[in-house]
């Protein structure tokens, strides 16, 4: 069928006259195009990773963070029930194993797994119709279930829980921030932050501390809450991450170990949504943890988060591609730093002259890689004062421990999943099918780790 033929059959009149309305030429013409990308000379505008001076640094752990999450229709009476089922899991990477089995010229698939250690978090959350006993309605059930979610979860027996981890950062925003309009339908009144549970000085109604990160609000009460468990999901990872670190330090014995890690966490270093706020105290809780590492190792802590997808991944495929079509436009083993003018002309366009990019959401720099083997990746390297966040310049000074991070990166990046790292590969797919949920391996791996560096 011809292509006039095509647009005459009368299933695609409205294609036909949606393509000949001269306001689409109208538009088409008013829209803005960037021509001057396709110019830039990359082997000109890169770090190169020959020119870093050498590292000799290798980790003895691999952390990465990954999540996932389901919902599903329940039935209990009420039209449109739904649940969510939220999976955050952090699988450990035992590398000294590795490069032991790496010496051995035919590998046993049992022992490789067994260098990577999985557990999971694993959480119900309720949805549109779904209440709980003792509780009026699906918001204040959901409340409860997070609030209790977060008591559950510890790394090492004698550190903190999630929930106290959450709380001290809480305790950074309760000190500069405003408070919230209270959670309960019968209350407009604003309520003041506290930890644990309380109740509302105008409604008496029951409050939690995980109310400030207002995920409530989220709620569908009338359909689906995908993007409520969707930000549970993400909040619960960049809480994870905090509290993975925090709890190194609090087991002091376990506490040089953070100079061994490398910590993955999926997605961009930012925090969006209602609980964007918790980005700022991260910042502030990131630059105090790195300050001790760096007094007691002289080194940096490494904080990478990877993307898989977006914005940026698209855009360096696009400036990776040659007119020809072919994939090597970009050099390997070489590093784009960018900068906020770079972000807001090429990627998240914004005149704004006083616009910069995730200013009050990000606590991390991101870059653009192309590994030894031509792999693409977008990484957010974690930034630990106000130099290193100025997006307005892009130095290798302001991306804490470059050389280290490109040098992991050529070896990690996977195969398996475009875009990613082997870690992570691994994190998606426990998440994805949660096997080991709440399985307590951390005490055991960091007992593990500490008996093999006191025999070093």
């Amino acid at each position: 069928m011809s292509g006039d033929n095509f647009l005459n059959g009368k299933s695609y009149e409205p294609l036909r006259r949606l393509l000949s309305d001269p306001k689409i030429s109208e538009l088409q013409a008013q829209i803005r195009i960037n021509k001057n990308i396709a110019d830039i000379n990359w082997d000109e505008k890169t770090v190169k990773l020959r020119e870093l001076e050498q590292s000799f640094w290798q980790p003895k752990l691999l952390i990465a963070i990954d999540g996932d999450y389901s919902k599903s229709i329940i039935q209990n009476g009420f039209p449109g029930a739904e649940i969510g089922y939220i999976t955050v899991s952090t699988v450990v990477i035992l590398l000294d194993k590795v490069r032991e089995l790496e010496k051995e010229q035919f590998v046993d698939p049992k022992k490789f797994r067994e260098t990577e250690q999985p557990t999971s978090i694993d959480s119900l959350f309720v949805g549109c119709n779904v209440i709980l006993q003792g509780e009026d309605s699906a918001k204040s059930s959901m409340r409860k279930i997070l609030f209790n979610e977060f008591k559950k979860i510890r790394v090492f027996n004698n550190t903190e829980t999630l929930l106290d981890t959450y709380e001290y950062l809480l305790k950074e925003r309760s000190a500069n921030g405003r408070a919230s309009k209270c959670p309960h339908d019968n209350c407009d009144e604003d309520y003041e932050f506290s930890v644990g549970q309380y109740h509302c000085k105008a409604c008496n109604g029951k409050l939690y501390s995980t109310d400030a990160l207002r995920l409530h609000e989220l709620l569908n009460s009338s359909g689906t809450s995908g993007e409520m468990y969707g930000q549970i999901k993400e909040t619960f990872k960049k809480l994870q991450l905090i509290h993975l670190i925090r709890s190194f330090e609090q087991e002091s014995k376990y506490f040089s170990l953070l100079r061994d890690v490398a910590f993955f966490i999926e997605g961009t270093l930012a925090v969006f949504s209602t609980a964007s706020w918790l980005a700022k105290p991260i910042r502030t809780e990131l630059e105090r943890l790195n300050s001790k590492v760096n007094e007691e190792f002289g080194s940096s802590l490494m904080v990478l988060g990877i993307e898989r997808s977006g914005g940026f991944v698209n855009h360096f495929s696009a400036i990776d591609t040659m007119k020809n079509g072919s994939e090597h436009n970009f050099p390997n083993q070489s590093a784009f730093l960018l900068t906020n003018e770079y972000i807001k002309k090429n990627i998240v366009f914004n005149d704004n002259p006083n616009y910069i990019y995730l200013e009050d959401t990000s606590f991390g720099r991101k870059i653009f890689y192309k590994t030894k083997a031509g792999h693409r990746v977008v990484a957010s390297i974690a930034t630990y004062n106000n130099y290193q966040s100025n997006l307005e310049t892009a130095f290798t000074a302001q991306f804490p421990r470059l050389v280290d991070v490109l040098q992991l990166l050529d070896k990690l990046v996977s195969n398996r999943y475009e875009n990613s790292v082997t870690p992570l590969a691994s994190a998606h797919s426990e998440a994805a099918i949660p096997l080991n949920l709440g399985n307590p391996i951390f005490d055991k791996i960091a007992r593990e780790i500490r008996a093999n560096s006191t025999n070093d």
